[in-house]
């Protein structure tokens, strides 16, 4: 069955949704999105998202052309139009069609779409024994120039550091803020466990305050870890106890080596208690 995109208020099939080459998405990165994933028909953190969504495009002065209610909808409607209960979706808006000039005035009517489709970000054997990671050259970039909370288009700078781990071997890469601070990989956010607490960058480090980390966040306080958002250097990842990943796409992913130097002797108890319990959480409500 060929899949069907919402876009711009109407489902197409896939391969009649296109935008335009003018659209000011394709030609400068000028818009935004959220990947969000369904469990067992349900939509995981579908306001949180959706907020989420509407704050950056606030940020960067793009008005959504849809009430949140009618998104909320779109979502069902494009996951029920491709019989999915389990599906990784994609919701993007991008300023729309304008010239070949970068004034964002020229655009008249933003575009909006909604891809629903299947996801695997890691093998599984990863999320059993773990995965290694690298610390790229390449840092995030400054918060003033764009600020870390807007999920924008704008994604050269992770590409850049994600070569730099495919070069290496590793499926991810740790991001240094200008500090010289750890931020986030280019992907999803992370975690260390030091002597039975739980540890991750704060949001002054300059991170995507990804919805997954707030998750986890709060299933480590629900079960009495100790959980912190503190300032990690590099030094703190190689002397961890545990380490694991989080993001939408690669939900809990532990990692046992860092730039070729083992992390605890595997994959740490507390890790596998939080992604048990991340699971149940998505699967069960």
């Amino acid at each position: 069955m060929d899949l069907q995109i919402w876009l711009d208020g109407k489902l197409v099939p896939k391969k009649e949704a296109c935008i335009s080459v003018y659209d000011h998405g394709l030609l400068y990165g000028d818009g935004i999105f959220e990947g969000i994933r369904q469990y067992n028909g349900r939509v995981f953190e579908k306001e949180a998202h959706l907020q989420r969504l509407y704050e950056s495009a606030q940020a960067i002065r793009l008005t959504i052309p849809y009430a949140k209610e009618q998104l909320a909808r779109a979502l069902d409607e494009t996951l029920a139009a491709n019989h999915f209960r389990d599906a990784y979706i994609r919701l993007v808006v991008t300023r729309g069609v304008g010239y070949l000039g970068i004034s964002p005035k020229n655009c008249e009517t933003p575009s909006v779409f909604i891809i629903a489709d299947t996801i695997q970000m890691y093998p599984h054997e990863m999320y059993d024994k773990g995965m290694s990671i690298i610390t790229a050259s390449t840092i995030r970039n400054h918060p003033n120039s764009l600020s870390p909370k807007v999920k924008s288009l704008n994604y050269l700078n992770n590409i850049l550091a994600k070569w730099e781990a495919i070069d290496a071997g590793v499926p991810e890469a740790v991001m240094l803020n200008h500090l010289g601070y750890v931020c986030e990989c280019t992907g999803d956010n992370i975690f260390i466990v030091k002597n039975g607490q739980l540890l991750t960058p704060p949001e002054d480090a300059g991170i995507l305050v990804g919805i997954t980390r707030q998750a986890v966040l709060g299933l480590a306080r629900e079960a009495n870890i100790p959980a912190f958002e503190r300032s990690l250097t590099r030094f703190d990842l190689y002397s961890a106890d545990e380490c694991f990943l989080t993001g939408t796409g690669a939900e809990v992913v532990p990692v046992t080596r860092i730039d070729n130097r083992p992390i605890g002797s595997g994959v740490g108890p507390l890790t596998r208690q939080l992604s048990e319990a991340f699971h149940r959480r998505v699967r069960e409500g």
